[in-house]
């Protein structure tokens, strides 16, 4: 037998402690991206909405700028002068002292202990020196008075170097060292800025460092360091850099404060324009500012309120005339009611009997007939259009199963399609399509679209496409035909409009069906809209909410033809388009 396979061990605790730690860690992650990027959209949000935020952070951001550049020059200049001033008194004072040292190491050592003691005065009695070094060294210390320290180096005599106060010797740089050694005794001194170091202290301080070298007796060369401490100085550029921050950031405080005062002046009566115009513009004719002063503001208001006074008086002229219209077309179409139902009687007397005229009074009889039920579509068109201006439209809503309504629409086009050799091609879903609509309108919405894509086809295929998702329905119509210039998607739906004014219509439309079908699909809180291209064809839309009164978000197909679409991709003309539509079974309706 081949042996078993050996057990699957199961995953350890600490295997998966640390896979959901890494999981926890991620969502951590995502969960702080996601408040950053809405914090960083409401921060874009606001830096857009708010002039004054706006003038207010520029204002602060340049004066932040001025006061630092200004801060930077005079620290510069406050430091140079403090630091040269420092440096000359320190020049002159170790000049003084290299005389004084001179006149000790040239002295013998009995005369060198002699100026010594005379130097002392009445001080306490000291050991008296006899090395003219050291009388020099004890020299300068006494007249220091710890405000400097001092080195002097015995070139002749190693090892006769002498150190006063409780200076480092390794404050001593070695590049200062070596240019003093290479002076020439009575050369002018040298300056270098380096750190000072003190005994039992660890941390050094700015200094200055003045090397001298001089002759002594005959034969013998000393170099003298002086060691100038610059933390006074220091403690006052500390305390002028401090004040100068201190004044900076009052100062800019102060600036962005001022923008704000003066930005606030001229955004305030702008902001109340364009409330009040925001007003006007929903409706508030009477909406008007109060005007205070006669500057350039005052006199925007006054502007505004004379532009909104005649904009009202335009707007109220605009409406009596339009109602005079509306009712001019409304009792005209009901005051021709009357004579062209007793004109519909006798034409169809005449044409019921025109089998017993001559020829040419039956063909007359038939284009009565055929005129006067044009005329009577015109007459019902113009009478509804007239109820959707005056807002007397109602809705008979009712939960509805779209398919049904796309088939009733689809046999009253029947016979139109089969006189112009066209093939209706339906896409359906398999699932009832329940929507609460209006069903005599939305059926004479398709109808329209699909007499119009009769007309304008070409005898090509039209294509019905009905798609659904959670919040609402649409039916798209699409034809091959002609097709749409750019620009006329939105022409399309206007009233008596024609894409070819020289072109005759060849089904006997009133040229208001199109725009009846936008005023129903507005009154069922849905879209109408058109796409179209030359030699393409075009495809019209018509998206509704499942639930009656509920905001249309969205449609459930595309307003472009995938196929046209994706042949854009493949060109890489445009990006990809992607929706989402409810598919399921397809059936043919073959007019042929």
């Amino acid at each position: 037998m081949p042996p078993s396979p050996p057990p699957r061990r199961a995953p350890s605790r600490s295997r998966n402690g640390k896979k959901t730690r890494r999981r926890t860690l991620r969502q951590i992650i995502r969960g702080v991206r996601r408040r950053a990027r809405r914090a960083a959209g409401r921060v874009r949000r606001l830096w857009r909405r708010s002039l004054q935020l706006r003038v207010v952070t520029s204002t602060l951001v340049i004066s932040v700028v001025v006061v630092a550049v200004l801060g930077v020059f005079l620290m510069q200049s406050i430091t140079k002068t403090l630091i040269d001033g420092r440096t000359r008194a320190a020049l002159a004072e170790s000049q003084a002292n290299v005389s004084t040292a001179i006149g000790h190491l040239m002295a013998q050592p009995g005369e060198a202990a002699k100026a010594f003691s005379a130097g002392q005065g009445d001080s306490p009695p000291a050991p008296v020196p006899i090395d003219p070094v050291e009388a020099a060294a004890n020299a300068l210390a006494n007249r220091g008075d710890e405000r400097y320290n001092v080195i002097i180096i015995s070139e002749s005599d190693v090892g006769k170097d002498y150190v006063t106060g409780n200076i480092d010797p390794r404050s001593l740089p070695t590049r200062m060292l070596k240019a003093v050694r290479k002076l020439t005794p009575g050369d002018p001194p040298l300056q270098l800025t380096t750190p000072l170091y003190y005994e039992h202290t660890s941390v050094p301080v700015p200094g200055l460092v003045i090397g001298s070298r001089v002759e002594g007796m005959p034969g013998s060369t000393y170099e003298i360091y002086h060691f100038f401490p610059l933390t006074d100085e220091e403690d006052t550029l500390a305390l002028v850099r401090q004040t100068l921050v201190v004044v900076g950031a009052g100062l800019v405080l102060l600036l962005a404060a001022i923008a704000s005062l003066v930005t606030r002046q001229v955004v305030i009566p702008v902001r109340l324009a364009r409330q009040a115009a925001e007003r006007l513009a929903a409706g508030k004719l009477e909406e008007r500012l109060k005007v205070r002063g006669e500057d350039d503001l005052a006199r925007l208001g006054t502007s505004f309120n004379e532009m909104a006074s005649t904009l009202a008086l335009k707007i109220h002229q605009l409406e009596e005339l339009s109602q005079v219209q509306r009712q001019f077309v409304s009792d005209v179409s009901h005051e021709l009611r009357t004579p062209l139902t007793t004109v519909r009687m006798a034409a169809d007397l005449l044409y019921e009997s025109r089998e017993d005229f001559d020829p040419a009074a039956a063909r007359s009889a038939e284009l009565m007939q055929n005129q006067l039920e044009r005329f009577e579509s015109m007459l019902n068109d113009l009478l509804e259009i007239s109820r959707h201006d005056a807002g007397a439209a109602t809705l008979d809503i009712e939960p509805v199963d779209m398919r049904d309504v796309v088939l009733r629409a689809v046999g009253d086009s029947e016979a139109l399609a089969e006189r112009n050799s066209t093939r209706l091609e339906l896409r359906l879903p398999s699932e009832p399509c329940m929507a609460e609509a209006d069903s005599r309108r939305v059926e004479r919405i398709l109808r329209n679209l699909l007499f119009n894509a009769i007309e304008h086809g070409e005898g090509k295929d039209i294509i019905v496409t009905l798609g659904a998702d959670r919040d609402a329905v649409a039916v798209a119509v699409r034809d091959h035909g002609v097709g749409l210039k750019p620009g006329e998607e939105n022409l399309v739906f206007d009233r008596f409009w024609r894409a070819d004014p020289s072109r005759a219509r060849t089904i006997g439309g009133t040229g208001l069906g199109l725009a009846i079908s936008r005023e129903d699909a507005m009154l069922h809180g849905g879209w109408l809209q058109a796409w179209g291209m030359p030699g393409e064809g075009s495809q019209f839309r018509l998206s509704l909410p499942r639930v009656a009164g509920a905001e249309l978000r969205g449609s459930p197909l595309p307003l472009v033809p995938p196929e046209v679409e994706m042949r854009r991709t493949w060109r890489g003309t445009t990006p990809v388009m992607s929706s989402s539509v409810a598919s399921g079974g397809e059936g043919v309706f073959d007019a042929d």
